[in-house]
């Protein structure tokens, strides 16, 4: 996938993200109408589907009720065998170098999940070595399960090329993280190869009292000269 086929799936699968949560403006019809008289708890549960995943520890979870209820999360869909331009190394190299921006947060009340969307390679035994071998630390999930719930999942949330050829393809998948606060129904999506420090400005302004300009901003670790 060039810059350009990027660039535009980025913008697709942001629209997507408007299925959960997304401010955007919406025409006030009868439809939309009746989905505002719908409390918000319920509202937030049918914005995401409720499959079950199993972590890279081998627990059993609910996608909503056990990841994303009530909780501030980052998440993306990944292989462990990724081909193609090694996109999803990179990707989670770079939710490495978040997870340490973010520091003691990191399972206490800010969640990472990568869901793997080649399931009958990656068990719960291969993503828990893949894991190990990035360091990641507690607070970050890597998720596996059935093939046709992930892809429901994963289409779900937007995370689709607007090319149906190369949304097939392994190689070419659009690598977008999507975060946000579940509680508030605030969310947004970018590329999964942001800069570590811009994803943890955008994700901690949307935290109660942040604004856009004195939302924190961490400074990412100076790197050693060789």
């Amino acid at each position: 996938m060039d810059r350009r086929q990027f660039l535009g799936a980025v913008a697709v699968a942001a629209l997507g993200t408007a299925g959960i949560g997304v401010s955007a403006p919406a025409p006030k019809t009868a439809e939309n109408k009746k989905y505002s008289s719908v409390p918000a708890a319920e509202r937030r549960r049918r914005r995401f589907r409720n499959i079950a995943l199993m972590t890279h520890e081998g627990q059993q979870v609910r996608f909503y009720d056990d990841l994303i209820k009530g909780k501030t999360v980052l998440m993306n869909f990944f292989y462990t065998n990724c081909t193609g331009e090694n996109l999803c190394p990179m990707a989670t190299a770079n939710l490495v170098r978040v997870q340490k921006l973010l520091g003691k947060r990191v399972g206490k009340d800010i969640f990472i999940y990568s869901i793997t969307l080649d399931p009958e390679h990656d068990t719960p035994t291969v993503l828990k070595r893949y894991a190990r071998g990035f360091g990641a630390g507690p607070g970050w999930l890597f998720l596996t399960g059935e093939k046709s719930d992930i892809e429901t999942l994963r289409r779900s949330l937007g995370d689709v090329d607007p090319d149906p050829a190369k949304d097939r393809e392994k190689s070419t998948h659009i690598g977008m993280l999507r975060y946000g606060i579940e509680p508030l129904e605030r969310w947004a999506a970018c590329a999964s190869l942001t800069k570590p420090d811009w994803i943890v400005k955008n994700v901690t302004r949307m935290e109660p009292g942040r604004t856009r300009t004195n939302g924190w901003i961490p400074k990412e670790p100076a790197v050693p000269a060789a």
